[in-house]
């Protein structure tokens, strides 16, 4: 199938499609014309990487994990050194989620200073 084919079955458009392309992530053949040919395959990739996205992964990271997944969900086969790769990406996701929660708190202080102030002027 073409891209546009590909973009419709899947609900991402062309560019997107390239740049998972130029990621690493699709592999297309090209027909003798230069037009993409994707087969059956690429519709479950494209799910697989969009929900992989969805979990805060880069497509760099993605790449990584590719070889490990099965199925649209997808699931993760038990691929060298994948508990640790996740787990690290996990703990950046903690200690991000942790860095907001202080700066809510400290913007909750400064607003509710600022507040008391204007209501003692």
């Amino acid at each position: 199938m073409r891209i546009g084919e590909l973009s419709r079955r899947t609900g991402v458009r062309t560019h997107q499609l390239r740049y998972y392309e130029a990621q690493g992530l699709l592999h297309p053949e090209r027909a003798p014309s230069g037009y993409r040919a994707y087969g059956e395959d690429a519709v479950v990739a494209v799910h697989r990487i969009r929900r992989l996205l969805a979990a805060g992964l880069s497509t760099e990271d993605i790449a990584y994990l590719l070889p490990c997944a099965t199925g649209t969900g997808p699931d993760l086969a038990p691929c060298d050194e994948l508990l640790d790769f996740l787990r690290t990406r996990l703990d950046g996701i903690d200690q991000s989620i942790d860095t907001l929660q202080r700066s809510r708190e400290a913007l909750h202080g400064y607003l509710d200073r600022t507040e008391r102030l204007l209501g003692a002027a």
